[in-house]
């Protein structure tokens, strides 16, 4: 295909000239000498305006990109060696193409929001813990890299290593529809750094996540539903042990919810955490009833153990990463670690989205 028509296939897919008059309205609603009267709506309004001049501003990227790749096809047929040149050009448009799909894919109701990630270990005592602490990194890392912001706001240490349970809240563009891909049940493959005889193991952790529910967004929360504990914060011990009872539990005493946070030396900043996240599910539990799919909300948290994982990281015998349900496989397993799950998320929505898998799977792993 002619690089000319990639352009024009992108400014379709893309839609460029419609979200150009979007801008051009909300620059109209900007310039409004009342505009800034109404905070929240006006912080909502520069953010889609943001959303829409990145759109833009990838959709003229792309389309001189396309036109370097012509050039150089042009150039080929001229009897030019522009191999390397030409390798390099697709890798770069072909990662720029992806990386605008994915934000097409986040669509949904929430996707846009920030997110709260929960994590806890299966079976296996020392093994899982120090598996759920290995996911929480590659978390943080994957935030690091896209420059969100993270902070963990409960943290249950493991006995001997790795953690009991975490809660972590990472705020960014698009993060809870991001994440939605890691919702369920990972399972790790390694020869044991806690085993004297060096034998493989098999480790499982949970991973679900909430999105942040902004203060414009009512949830009702009742005062005699809430049964309120405060208790000493858990550290490392010695000087860093909380000497006042400045950590928080709140539970919703008709659904059972429970949260804590124990991150701040503040009660107040504790509890104000607390109702942020406690208000996140109650909204994600309510719009589950709505949509009358608590069933997949149930999916979602299978039992720990075999045969319930969505992806399995095995690091002996061999090294492979595999999500089970778009099935693409990945062998640079300490990248992925590392906090790079871009790949795996895209797949993921292009799954959600189409239900086909979007990459290749040259490799499969054993069940």
């Amino acid at each position: 295909m002619r690089s000319g028509s990639k352009v024009k296939l992108c400014g379709a897919i893309f839609d460029a000239p419609s979200k150009k008059v979007e801008l051009d309205k909300l620059e109209a609603e900007i310039n409004d000498p009342g505009f800034w009267n109404q905070p929240d709506r006006s912080q909502r309004v520069m953010q889609q305006r943001k959303r829409l001049e990145e759109a833009i501003q990838h959709s003229r990227t792309l389309a001189s990109a396309s036109a370097d790749i012509d050039t150089l096809f042009e150039l080929a047929r001229e009897g030019e060696d522009v191999n390397g040149d030409l390798e390099r050009e697709l890798r770069v448009f072909e990662a720029r193409l992806e990386e605008l799909e994915t934000g097409m894919l986040l669509s949904g109701e929430n996707d846009q929001r920030n997110a709260i990630v929960t994590i806890h270990p299966g079976a296996g005592g020392t093994e899982s813990q120090d598996w759920a602490e290995m996911l929480l990194r590659m978390y943080l890392r994957w935030a690091e890299r896209h420059k969100f912001g993270a902070v963990i706001t409960d943290r249950l240490e493991g006995e001997g290593a790795g953690i009991k349970s975490a809660t972590v809240e990472i705020d960014g563009e698009n993060v809870y529809g991001q994440l939605q891909s890691e919702v369920g049940v990972h399972r790790l493959v390694r020869i044991s750094p806690f085993d004297a005889n060096a034998r493989r193991h098999t480790s499982f952790a949970s991973v679900f996540v909430y999105p942040q529910i902004d203060d414009d967004i009512n949830v009702e929360i009742k005062p005699e539903d809430l049964k309120i504990d405060v208790f000493r914060a858990s550290g490392a011990g010695g000087q860093h042990v909380n000497r006042t009872e400045s950590a928080v539990r709140f539970t919703h005493l008709p659904t059972g919810i429970v949260v804590q946070c124990q991150n701040e030396r503040s009660q107040h900043k504790n509890r104000a955490s607390a109702m942020k996240q406690l208000k996140a599910k109650l909204y994600e539990y309510e719009m589950e009833r709505k949509r009358a799919a608590e069933q997949k909300l149930e999916d979602s948290k299978l039992e720990i153990n075999f045969g319930s994982q969505i992806r399995s990281y095995v690091l002996a015998p061999y090294r492979m990463i595999k999500d089970h349900r778009t099935k693409l496989s990945i062998g640079d397993v300490d990248r992925v670690l590392d906090g790079d799950i871009d790949q795996l998320i895209h797949a993921y929505l292009v799954w959600r989205k189409t239900g086909k898998i979007a990459g290749d799977s040259r490799e499969d792993l054993p069940d």
